[in-house]
């Protein structure tokens, strides 16, 4: 699943590709992808908007119009856009269709169904319910290392488990949990309320960390209007420090990476920095 930095490599290349575009007309092909609109209103709350901005919230892609309304889509599993001339035939998985003025078209395509769209009244966009859960974001005032210490005090999850939450901190999942808690040298395993406050401060700097050079390296990526936003690091082998590499060298040490099950997902670590 898209964590922040995929996601906002999304936000941009979109921004660069979309913003001031008209939508001629727009089709839910799959209704599901949009469950509080059918097919006719969704056309019909699109028609004739301008896209004028485009941002997030957390992994919420936000698609604001002319018009008072925003788009917003989760990328869920598989979902992702691509920009292509009018005339092309549409790949299979097709899900939604925003018609350009410009002889173009964006297309949402969404292999394992499990993307989302909503359309919203800008004015009450923060207070819809799949917004205003969320906790602050990573780079914000909010998103302190006292913060961090106080939310994790109140939970008895594994630290990874916790910090998948995103009522509790925002945009990590998990690629960056298992990466800033090797940077923080955090075994995942720990009770999140028994979280120091030195390791807390060692924590939120590492969530920063690995959020901010990987945003850095997504930004410095091509744009491609076939495959917007695209993988910022692939299958991660050779660029992550622990994640996907089990059984390899520890970049630090030279013990082999370690994996375990947590609540369903793989956690990477290793043995001897993460003590």
């Amino acid at each position: 699943m898209p964590e922040l930095p995929e996601v906002e490599s999304v936000v941009n290349q979109l921004a660069i590709l979309v913003t001031g575009e008209r939508i001629v007309s727009a089709e839910l092909i799959r209704e599901r992808l949009a469950p509080h609109h059918d097919k006719i209103r969704f056309a019909s709350a699109l028609q004739n908007a301008t896209i004028s901005e485009i941002h997030r919230r957390g992994k919420h892609i936000l698609i604001g119009l002319d018009n008072g309304r925003t788009l917003m889509v989760h990328l869920r599993m598989s979902g992702r856009f691509l920009l292509v001339p009018y005339e092309e035939p549409e790949p299979k998985f097709t899900h939604a269709r925003f018609n350009f003025g410009s002889d173009k078209k964006l297309l949402f395509q969404d292999q394992r169904h499990f993307g989302f769209m909503r359309i919203v009244d800008t004015n009450a966009l923060f207070d819809s319910k799949e917004l205003i859960k969320l906790a602050p974001e990573p780079f914000s005032d909010e998103f302190s290392s006292d913060y961090l210490k106080a939310a994790a005090s109140r939970s008895t999850r594994s630290l990874k488990e916790f910090l998948l939450d995103q009522t509790r901190v925002c945009g990590v999942g998990n690629i960056y949990a298992s990466e800033a808690m090797f940077l923080a040298g955090i075994d995942p395993r720990k009770a999140a309320n028994r979280l120091t406050r030195p390791k807390a401060i060692r924590l939120h700097q590492a969530i920063r960390d690995v959020l901010s050079e990987t945003i850095a390296i997504g930004a410095a990526m091509n744009v491609d209007p076939a495959n917007i936003g695209g993988s910022i690091y692939g299958n991660g082998d050779g660029e992550w420090r622990v994640y996907g590499r089990e059984g390899k060298t520890c970049p630090t040490c030279s013990l082999p990476i370690l994996r375990i099950a947590q609540a369903g997902r793989s956690t990477f670590y290793c043995r001897k920095c993460q003590r």
